[in-house]
């Protein structure tokens, strides 16, 4: 067992140094999150992994729930928040309907395991993807946006990182939230382009894209067509970025303001 695990807790200390070892991408990642929370509001963060946006929320004076359904991460999570009486840990994934569901795991590099068959799929032979392996499949539970709500109440900010899964992810919620992020890449564009497609039906919201993790909030906000566009024009080289998007009426902390 103890060989089974080593290439696994390998990626998992990758991540780590990875995640919580560059002091400029943190500031950078606090500075963009401060525009979205206060303290004493509540952030869900999906898809937590081992928990560096958790953390930034937390000294911006958020709470937090952090939901990761990996447990080799979920372990790491529980040893860095699992104290935190601010933060609810939920070791699960987040879908359309409740239940069980194969999440694939990734040992060597963690952070881009999936429940997304069209996401590994995607990534074969895909430039910059090159020696990934989904090497590894655990079954986990499943539970839907609005049971979470549900329980720990409405988030002010969700953020939405699940490699493939993003439109799911919304397809479990039922009411439009004050604003939130999913991860968008150019290997697997489908899922962004429903995920927009299902916010559109929950309420008016507006759309900035943030390529990379330069944690940049553009000043040229879209509609959903307008980011529909935006998205299919990225060129593969751009990888992945972050859409967010805010509720009409919903006015953001501005750059630099008091959190």
């Amino acid at each position: 067992m103890a060989d089974r695990r080593a290439p696994l807790a390998a990626g998992i200390g990758r991540s780590l140094r990875i995640y919580y070892g560059d002091a400029d991408r943190t500031a950078r990642m606090e500075a963009l999150y401060r525009r979205f929370l206060r303290p004493g509001t509540l952030a869900y963060d999906i898809g937590a992994h081992v928990g560096d946006r958790t953390a930034a929320f937390r000294r911006i004076g958020a709470r937090v729930v952090a939901v990761e359904p990996q447990p080799a991460a979920f372990r790491a999570l529980r040893l860095i928040h699992g104290r935190d009486t601010g933060v609810a840990l939920v070791g699960a994934a987040l879908g359309a309907r409740q239940g069980h569901t194969a999440l694939r795991v990734n040992t060597a590099n963690p952070t881009v395991s999936t429940l997304s068959a069209a996401f590994v799929d995607a990534a074969a032979g895909a430039e910059g993807w090159q020696g990934q392996r989904w090497d590894r499949t655990v079954e986990v539970p499943v539970v839907m946006l609005d049971a979470l709500i549900a329980a720990h109440g409405a988030p002010d900010f969700v953020k939405i990182d699940v490699e493939g899964m993003e439109d799911a992810v919304l397809s479990g919620l039922s009411r439009p939230v004050l604003a939130l992020s999913f991860e968008v890449t150019t290997i697997h564009r489908a899922a962004a382009l429903n995920a927009l497609s299902r916010l559109a039906t929950l309420g008016h919201y507006r759309f900035a894209l943030s390529l990379g993790e330069g944690f940049a909030l553009p000043d040229d906000w879209t509609d959903a067509d307008g980011m529909a566009r935006r998205i299919a024009a990225l060129p593969p080289e751009a990888n992945s970025g972050d859409v967010y998007a805010v509720l009409e009426g919903h006015e953001l902390v501005p750059a630099g303001g008091a959190g």
